[in-house]
């Protein structure tokens, strides 16, 4: 899938064959920011235009706007899996989160030969 980017936000592209119309929203926030047009021209504009609005009302309100992709998240494994991954981690002499970003960069490169 590919997405659309504007100002450290990205948005999902979808279509709708019952209406004819490209849709999305904004990912990796959990507010809903959501934007459509009939041509891909359409909907990056728009998208545009949403971001620029839920910026300038948050700004308006004096409400922070959320940050997509902070950086952290919490993942639930099984209490098997932690312990293999912190006794690797610790062989590696590093940390579990250096240990899992390494993996998830690792698994990213591999899928789709992005490097971050």
């Amino acid at each position: 899938m590919k997405y659309l980017e504007y100002k450290n936000y990205s948005g999902s592209i979808e279509y709708s064959k019952e209406d004819d119309l490209l849709y999305g929203r904004v990912l990796g926030i959990k507010g809903l920011i959501s934007y459509e047009g009939k041509t891909g021209q359409e909907l990056e504009a728009d998208f545009r235009i949403a971001i620029d609005v839920y910026l300038t009302d948050c700004k308006e309100n004096g409400i922070a706007a959320e940050k997509p992709f902070k950086g952290n998240f919490n993942v639930r494994i099984s209490a098997d899996l932690h312990k293999k991954a912190s006794l690797l981690a610790m062989e590696e002499k590093m940390t579990l989160n250096n240990f899992v970003a390494e993996s998830i960069r690792e698994r990213i490169f591999r899928e789709s030969g992005i490097a971050s």
